[in-house]
């Protein structure tokens, strides 16, 4: 294994697997993650993490950072820090990039201390743009801020501007304060000016106490997390005052299915008409991923907001992500032009890359 910090680096040229055609190269998922050694290690030697099973494939985070329960196991597949066996793998499944963004457990979005939430983000930001630097033509960094506290505005900006990174990674949460409050308006009008892409990723669950057995947190927990981080940015009017080019994980997680009963409550009641028109205008300008793991569920996102706002996500490399991506968007039959707009062509456009052609 390489050692905490060692440079990585990419010297062979791979081709396309021979299972996926010459057109798929265009691909592009912009939901994939990343935790460099050198961020685990810094966390490490402030006492914030456990690496002694790294080579096992396990990290353990203080709860401060990552949310969860003291000294909980959470996966740290191999290519999320080395980047040859990511570009391996993402070979083998026909990606021609990937947008990474540090996973959820490491936006410190439940952490009460801001000089911790901020130093972890910053860190963080800094250590992914080295990462990415690895292979700057197969990966895109989405730097992360520190949610709810002064000063995210500014950590986006040098995100973007010193570290280079292609857009922003948000959670769902962060200090203690909802994705509506107003300590969030500068870092919105700052991402809405710019037109800079947002990936919105659950970073917390709804009641977790319900949510402690059978894995449910991720199961089900992150999708009404999802719901409700937007049903906030909605009726919260965040949308409506900052028109954020925002990305939803998990396609979007349950927030499709509420769309009727959301405009509902707009039309009968008061204190839910918040906005001039109803919600679902606003959630029919959000872009939405793939990774929904149903054929029938990703079509009728595909029916519901078009084709021009569904991107290739997978949640690589988690164990709950899609495996064949490719495969997922071909099975839903649409003509040439829609697939590769899905595969790649959307992410490209919102991220400010050459189109595929």
């Amino acid at each position: 294994m390489r050692k905490l910090g060692e440079p990585m680096s990419v010297n062979v040229v791979r081709s396309a697997p021979e299972h996926v055609a010459t057109s798929d190269i265009g691909a592009l998922d912009v939901h994939a993650h990343a935790m460099p050694l050198p961020l685990l290690q810094r966390l490490a030697d402030r006492g914030l993490a456990e690496l002694d099973e790294v080579p096992t494939g396990i990290v353990r985070l203080d709860p401060r950072v990552s949310g969860v329960g003291p000294r909980a196991p959470l996966p740290l597949a191999r290519s999320m820090y080395d980047v040859d066996v990511r570009l391996s793998e993402m070979d083998e499944v026909g990606v021609h990039r990937h947008a990474v963004s540090l996973p959820p457990f490491l936006f410190a979005s439940t952490a009460e201390d801001q000089e911790l939430a901020t130093r972890v983000v910053a860190e963080g930001n800094e250590d992914l743009a080295t990462y990415v630097a690895d292979a700057p033509e197969r990966l895109l960094g989405l730097g992360s801020v520190a949610l709810g506290w002064p000063g995210a505005a500014d950590e986006a900006r040098r995100a973007l501007d010193d570290l280079g990174l292609a857009g922003i990674a948000i959670g769902s949460r962060g200090g203690g304060r909802d994705l509506d409050d107003p300590v969030n308006d500068d870092l919105w009008a700052l991402l809405s000016e710019r037109r800079t892409f947002v990936f919105l990723h659950p970073s917390g669950v709804p009641d977790p106490q319900r949510q402690k057995d059978f894995w449910l947190p991720q199961l089900v927990g992150y999708p009404m997390e999802t719901a409700l981080a937007v049903a906030r940015l909605v009726f919260g009017r965040v949308l409506d005052r900052f028109p954020l080019t925002l990305c939803l994980a998990h396609g979007g997680g349950c927030l499709p299915s509420l769309r009727g009963r959301l405009d509902m409550g707009w039309e009968r009641k008061d204190v839910a008409r918040t906005t001039a028109v109803p919600p679902s205008e606003f959630t029919d300008r959000l872009y939405y991923d793939t990774a929904v793991f149903s054929p029938v569920l990703l079509r009728r996102l595909v029916e519901d907001v078009g084709v021009g706002h569904v991107l290739l996500g997978t949640d690589h490399p988690f164990e709950l992500g899609d495996r064949t991506p490719i495969e997922t968007v071909r099975a839903l039959g649409l003509d040439e032009t829609d697939e590769r707009s899905i595969l790649g062509g959307n992410a490209a456009e919102l991220l400010a890359l050459p189109v595929p052609s």
